[in-house]
């Protein structure tokens, strides 16, 4: 791969060398069953791409570009969103592992994250306006100084979420979940 700029390529199976993909540009490209986890993300650009079953776990995401990015069944445990380039940027997760990762100070406005494994994610001081959480486990997810105005959390479970601590302005939860809502409190609800 010597290309800077990569076109509507299909990678299966591959196992990233560090710098393989370091200061490269990947439009409309689909990666299946790709092990990124070694890789330095650095100057690194994907737009258009779809991502299927591919480990990111611990990758360092620093500098990358995420522009209308599919993820489904992908593995990002512990990895930091926090320094991804912000210009021009969408991604999306679906069946995916996010378990400890974080999204610290980010817009992620009108983000979805669907069927997701999300325990101890950092959302703090980030901005999940109208942000879809469809049928994730976010047990022990921090949302401290976080806009989640209009998010959508009526389907997840297992969250703990501060109201005086958290915006949430017209947010959507269910009758089933909204005790998350009074953990601080210790109230019994039944």
């Amino acid at each position: 791969m010597d290309a800077t700029y990569i076109y509507d390529k299909d990678f299966s199976h591959i196992t990233f060398s560090p710098y393989e993909i370091t200061q490269k540009e990947y439009e409309n490209c689909t990666f299946n069953h790709c092990d990124l986890t070694q890789c330095i993300f650095q100057g690194t650009v994907f737009v258009d791409c779809t991502f299927h079953f591919c480990h990111f776990k611990e990758a360092k995401l620093g500098h990358v570009g995420l522009r209308n990015v599919q993820f489904f069944n992908c593995d990002f445990t512990a990895v930091n969103f926090a320094m991804t380039d912000q210009v021009i940027y969408e991604f999306h997760f679906k069946d995916c592992k996010l378990d400890y990762s974080m999204f610290y100070n980010l817009k992620l406005r009108n983000m979805n994250f669907t069927n997701c494994s999300m325990v101890s994610v950092d959302f703090m001081q980030s901005d999940l306006t109208e942000a879809l959480f469809d049928n994730c486990n976010l047990h022990l997810a921090v949302f401290t100084d976080a806009i989640a105005n209009k998010a959508d959390f009526y389907s997840s479970y297992f969250f703990s979420i501060d109201p005086e601590k958290t915006k949430l302005k017209k947010a959507i939860f269910s009758q089933e979940n909204i005790k998350g809502l009074l953990d601080k409190y210790e109230i019994i609800v039944k």
